[in-house]
C-alpha cells in the first residue's frame, strides 16, 4: 500500500512540473497572431486590387492603400520572425530526465534511511504491539545481564576522611546488617560516591527489612538504582516499585516522570504525555527531570496526537544561597538577617510580578511574607495566586495549603 501511495504522489508531482512545459509546446504548434494578420493584410490587398478594376476607388487612392497595407505587412513579418520558438522536444525530454533523476533519488534516500520491508500497521497494530513490547520486556536479572557493567566510581578526589567515615559504616553494616538506620545511610553515601551497585545493595536490603513500612522514597530510590543496573530499562521489578510509590505518595515526582519513561519506552506515548505535561507545570525549573521534559515534551505532544500543544514557559529558578552567604549569614546581627531575607524575597515578589512563576514559588512567596510579619502583603499575594491558577485545581491545592500553613483565614 505504502508504495502503491509513494508511486501516486510521484505520478502526480511529476506531471504538474511536466504540465506547463507541455502546454508550452503546445502552443508553440499553433498559428501565431502575426500569421492570422498576414492573411487579412493580403486578402485587403486583393480587394484594393478589385475595387480599382470596378472603378469603386482612384488609382491614387489605390496606391495609398497598397502603402498602407504594405506597412502593416512589413510590422507583422516582422512580428512573426522575432517570436520565441516554444519548447522542443529536446526540452521535454531534458525535463522529463531530471524528475526521473529526482525520482530515483528520493527511492534511493528511502531504501538506504527508511524500512522498506516494514508492513502498513494501522493504529489498532500499533498499540497490539506496543502491549507485547509491554509484556517481553526483560526481567531484572535478564537486563541485569544485558546491561553494560555499572561504572567503577572515580574516588581520586574524594575527601579522605569522608572515604574513612564510609569505610567504617560499611563495617557497621556488616556487623549489623539488618540496621536500618544503618542502611539508609549507607545506600545514601554510596550513591554520593556513584558506587550504584553497592547503593543497590543496601537499598534493596532495607525495603525488604521494611516491606509494607517502605515509603514511597525509599521506593523510588531502590527503582531507579534498579533502572541504572538494568542500563535504563524500567523492568516488572522496577516497574512494581515505582507503582507502590506512586500509590503512596500520587504526587511522588521523580517517580511518576519514571512511569513517563516506561510508557515512551514501550510505545505508548498518548499515555506518557499526561503525565510528563502535568509534571511540566507543577514542578520547579530547577527540578532534575525537567531538563529531559523540556526537550522532549513538544515531540511527545505530536506524537501523542496534541500537535496544538505549546509547552509552559520556563522560569528561572530562585537561587539558594551558596556556602559563602550561609557562612556569611551566620555572623550577620538579626537586623542584617532579616534585610537579606527581605531582599530575597523583594526579589522573588518582582519575578512573580513580571515573569510569573510555578504554584511553589507563589506558594513560597506567600509562607515567606507571613513569617516576616507582612501579612497584609501575603493576603494580596494569595488574593492574586488564587485569580491567577483559576483554572488549575491542582495548584489552587498548593496555594490554599500555603495559606493555611501561614495561618491565613479566609
Amino acid at each position: 500500500m505504502f508504495w502503491i501511495l509513494a508511486a501516486a504522489l510521484t505520478a502526480i508531482v511529476a506531471l504538474a512540473i511536466l504540465a506547463p512545459i507541455r502546454r508550452g509546446r503546445a502552443d508553440g504548434r499553433a498559428e501565431p497572431a502575426a500569421a492570422y494578420d498576414l492573411r487579412v493584410y493580403r486578402d485587403q490587398l486583393s480587394e484594393v486590387e478589385n475595387d480599382l478594376e470596378r472603378g469603386v476607388i482612384q488609382p491614387e487612392d489605390a496606391q495609398r492603400l497598397r502603402a498602407e497595407i504594405g506597412r502593416k505587412v512589413l510590422d507583422a513579418d516582422r512580428r512573426m520572425s522575432q517570436a520565441r520558438p516554444a519548447a522542443t522536444s529536446a526540452g521535454m525530454m531534458g525535463a522529463g530526465l531530471a524528475v526521473a533523476v529526482m525520482a530515483a533519488g528520493a527511492v534511493a534516500l528511502y531504501l538506504r534511511e527508511g524500512v522498506p520491508g516494514a508492513a502498513d500497521m494501522p493504529m489498532g497494530e500499533r498499540l497490539a504491539a506496543a502491549d507485547q513490547a509491554y509484556r517481553g520486556r526483560p526481567s531484572q536479572d535478564q537486563a541485569v545481564a544485558q546491561a553494560p557493567a555499572m561504572p567503577v566510581p572515580d574516588l581520586s578526589g574524594a575527601d579522605p576522611e569522608f572515604l574513612t567515615m564510609i569505610e567504617q559504616l560499611r563495617e557497621a553494616v556488616a556487623r549489623n546488617p539488618d540496621d536500618q538506620t544503618g542502611l539508609a545511610l549507607l545506600a545514601t553515601n554510596e550513591m554520593r560516591l556513584g558506587n550504584l551497585t553497592a547503593a543497590l545493595k543496601a537499598q534493596q536490603h532495607l525495603v525488604e527489612l521494611r516491606g509494607d513500612q517502605a515509603d514511597a522514597v525509599q521506593l523510588m530510590q531502590l527503582a531507579t538504582l534498579m533502572i541504572n543496573a538494568a542500563g535504563g530499562v524500567i523492568t516488572p521489578q522496577s516497574e512494581a516499585l515505582l507503582a507502590r510509590a506512586v500509590e503512596q505518595d500520587p504526587d511522588q515526582p521523580q517517580a511518576r516522570y519514571l512511569q513517563g519513561v516506561l510508557l515512551i519506552q514501550n510505545g505508548r506515548p498518548d499515555r506518557a504525555f499526561p503525565i510528563w505535561r502535568d509534571l511540566l507545570q507543577e514542578s520547579p525549573e530547577d527540578a532534575p527531570w525537567m531538563p529531559t521534559i523540556r526537550n522532549a515534551i513538544e515531540e511527545l505532544a505530536w506524537l501523542a496526537g496534541q500537535p496544538d500543544y505549546q509547552p509552559p514557559a520556563a522560569t528561572a529558578a530562585l537561587p539558594s544561597p551558596d556556602d559563602d552567604a550561609i557562612a556569611a549569614a551566620g555572623d550577620m546581627t538579626d537586623q542584617e538577617r532579616q534585610q537579606m531575607v527581605g531582599s530575597m524575597v523583594e526579589g522573588l515578589q518582582q519575578r512573580l510580578a513580571s515573569q510569573g512563576g510555578t504554584p511553589q514559588e507563589w506558594a513560597r512567596l506567600i509562607g515567606a511574607l507571613s513569617v516576616l510579619g507582612r501579612d497584609d502583603q501575603a493576603a494580596s499575594i494569595l488574593s492574586e495566586a488564587r485569580g491567577h491558577f483559576a483554572d488549575s485545581p491542582e495548584a489552587l491545592a498548593i496555594i490554599d495549603e500555603a495559606a493555611a500553613t501561614a495561618g491565613m483565614t479566609e
